[in-house]
């Protein structure tokens, strides 16, 4: 319809009108060049932090960053921990160690084992999908973060779990941290009930129980700690 009238006044120009806004001049090797350094600097970067920054419109923006750069936004993967190297590598040597200790997974005696530790859980306000995504290229590998960010609020919890899953998980109520009488007198028993009814047959007989050297787990009060008869 609005190609009719347009013919009919006697204008037969395919060509786009003159319009009002930014010209197409504000995409150029210097604003291209600015953008690619913003987001070097910071891949967090918005688009109206560009936009701002710059002093362009959100449609040279966009076109700056998909079409010439080539990015796109995509969310960090997360990850518990920061590893350096070396304790990848001797986590990796452990496993082979163990994997060797009980023919590859293939023994028995692996549903025999119960590994524990107490970690604290943090109360901490995360940050949005949207505050996560990053601005990377087609052939970046994803980015991670880790959650630094801790608020004054925190529980400590207790974990147990075998190979078929995990058994317990406690919370301390009252105490700070782990102590030895704690461990013995309250947190055992809770935990030994729950595998004699996991394991009826067998029991807590043959269980071994693997945990780190902490002074709770290595009290002299706890009797047969590498292995219930």
């Amino acid at each position: 319809r609005n190609w009719y009238h347009e013919f009919d006044r006697s204008n037969f120009s395919v060509e786009d009108a003159a319009r009002s806004g930014r010209p197409r001049t504000a995409i150029n090797e210097e604003t291209i060049d600015a953008v690619r350094s913003i987001i070097e600097d910071d891949p967090h970067s918005a688009y109206e932090q560009i936009e701002h920054t710059l002093g362009i419109g959100s449609s040279a923006v966009n076109s700056i960053i998909h079409e010439y750069l080539k990015l796109h936004k995509m969310c960090t993967r997360w990850v518990p921990h920061q590893l350096t190297n070396d304790q990848k590598q001797f986590c990796i040597q452990l496993c082979r160690d163990s994997l060797e200790r009980f023919e590859g997974g293939q023994s028995c005696r692996v549903f025999d084992i119960i590994t524990d530790d107490e970690s604290w859980f943090y109360h901490y306000d995360p940050t949005t999908k949207e505050q996560s995504k990053v601005w990377v290229s087609q052939t970046d590998p994803r980015s991670t973060k880790v959650h630094r960010y801790k608020s004054s609020g925190k529980r400590m919890v207790a974990i147990f779990h075998m190979k078929s899953g995990l058994i317990k998980s406690i919370l301390l109520e009252r105490v700070e941290t782990v102590t030895k009488r704690w461990y013995v007198d309250s947190c055992l028993p809770q935990v030994f009930e729950t595998v004699s009814e996991w394991r009826q047959k067998t029991g807590l007989r043959g269980l071994i129980l693997h945990d780190d050297n902490a002074r709770p787990h290595r009290a002299g009060i706890v009797p047969n700690k590498n292995e219930i008869k």
